[in-house]
């Protein structure tokens, strides 16, 4: 067994579970404080990739990376403020079923703009060619993704933990009622946390860009295992969200290295077995509001 193959299958599982936990960790904060599943999150993911890709011509390369993400940002910031809002109060049911339309809406939305074939969208030239560690292998773009999405993930850390607003953030995915209790203007607070949960959608959808194929289908290569993630971590746990991304992507890049046929089923077997053992997840807990 080639030391270096595997090694570089590794790397390569990283910065793909990196890219799964962004997208993951922005589904999760907006289940934990909005209590809605987003189905529109692999939509959104797609359409960062679509927004980079007709404004890389004006911007470049380090423009289409924060102002890409910010439009995503705001067109799901316009989904809750107009959309999801006045289902809160309603059957849960009905946001799923929103946001799944949602989802079908935007895709199609995306075929009618930017045509249904696929659009080639390389890495910057100046991240073109690879690196050599030893035996280990690995392209230039691979590593800075690996870089951005790691300290990303780092930086949402910091902000839910360790300042004012992420505190809010979290007691309101404990206790939304409580939370406006204290004088917090709760809505603007919703709308803030979609935005900030498709934004990361966003970002996830541009670095993917180089790396899988911009076509409008790319949405459910988004959207599934991202909530493969956040089974298998537990919904709502951003630690829950990087353990179970960064193992779903080790397994699948691995998985195709040695087994390509399986590289789809791997990650469902993963969820299955970690469901069997421990049905709320790795790091998932017990919250009264959603029983």
């Amino acid at each position: 067994m080639d030391f270096g193959v595997i090694s570089s299958q590794i790397i390569n599982g990283l910065v793909l579970g990196f890219l799964y936990v962004l997208i993951a960790v922005g589904l999760s904060i907006i289940f934990g404080m909005l209590g809605v599943v987003n189905f529109a999150h692999g939509a959104l993911f797609a359409l960062g990739a679509y927004f980079a890709l007709t404004l890389r011509p004006h911007i470049g390369d380090a423009g289409i990376i924060v102002v890409a993400p910010v439009l995503v940002a705001v067109v799901g910031m316009l989904i809750e403020a107009t959309m999801l809002r006045p289902l809160y109060d309603k059957e849960p049911l009905l946001g799923l079923l929103l946001t799944f339309g949602l989802a079908l809406f935007i895709e199609e939305l995306i075929r009618t703009v930017w045509g249904a074939a696929g659009h080639p969208f390389d890495a910057p030239a100046y991240l073109s060619g690879f690196l050599v560690f030893g035996p280990i292998l690995v392209t230039k773009y691979r590593l800075v993704v690996l870089a951005i999405t790691a300290l990303l993930t780092f930086a949402i850390w910091l902000f839910l933990e360790r300042t004012p607003y992420g505190r809010v953030i979290r007691a309101g995915s404990r206790d939304a009622e409580m939370v406006s209790m204290l004088g917090i203007n709760l809505p603007r607070v919703f709308t803030l946390v979609f935005g900030m949960g498709t934004l990361l959608a966003g970002v996830a959808g541009v670095l993917a860009a180089p790396l899988w194929s911009v076509v409008p289908s790319m949405a459910e290569s988004a959207i599934m295992p991202a909530f493969v993630v956040v089974t298998i971590g537990g919904l709502s746990s951003l630690r829950g969200a990087v353990v179970g991304g960064l193992v779903v992507g080790i397994a699948v890049a691995l998985t195709i290295q040695f087994m390509p046929a399986a590289a789809n089923a791997v990650m469902y077997l993963l969820m299955a077995l970690v469901l069997l053992a421990r049905p709320r997840g790795l790091f998932g807990e017990r919250w009264e509001r959603f029983e």
